[in-house]
């Protein structure tokens, strides 16, 4: 059982969209709070990370830029001491195209990460899933 933090940063994400969240019970009783829902926005202005491969399609490469402006603005938080815990959840691809992007401060908070895409499901679930 992972013990998740009061006040800890959950973060729900896929290539689409991202629910951030808090935990605003104890450690060993998770309850969640919805505290902002993110979608990707300018896209065209934008860009993925590194190189897009020659067969990669817009609608990847769409996934891609959003996991990278997803990974600033976690940083972008942290730096700014808005999280001490984050609880990262995203599809396989998704944090696959974040880890990178993250920084050290990020990665040291880092308390947990599923690769499962867990973004259309309850907050009950999601709170299961983190602390099993």
């Amino acid at each position: 059982m992972t013990l998740i933090p009061h006040n800890a940063l959950i973060v729900v994400a896929d290539g689409g969209g991202a629910i951030l969240l808090r935990n605003t019970g104890k450690p060993a009783s998770v309850v969640l709070r919805e505290e902002r829902r993110l979608a990707p926005e300018n896209l065209d202005d934008d860009g993925p990370s590194g190189s897009r491969p020659e067969d990669q399609t817009q609608s990847q490469t769409d996934e891609a830029t959003f996991a990278k402006q997803l990974s600033l603005l976690i940083n972008k938080m942290k730096l700014a001491g808005e999280f001490d815990s984050l609880v990262l959840i995203a599809d396989p691809q998704t944090l696959g195209q974040m880890r990178p992007i993250l920084h050290k401060t990020v990665e040291a908070a880092l308390i947990r990460s599923l690769a499962k895409d867990y973004t259309n499901s309850s907050f009950d679930d999601i709170a299961e899933a983190i602390a099993a």
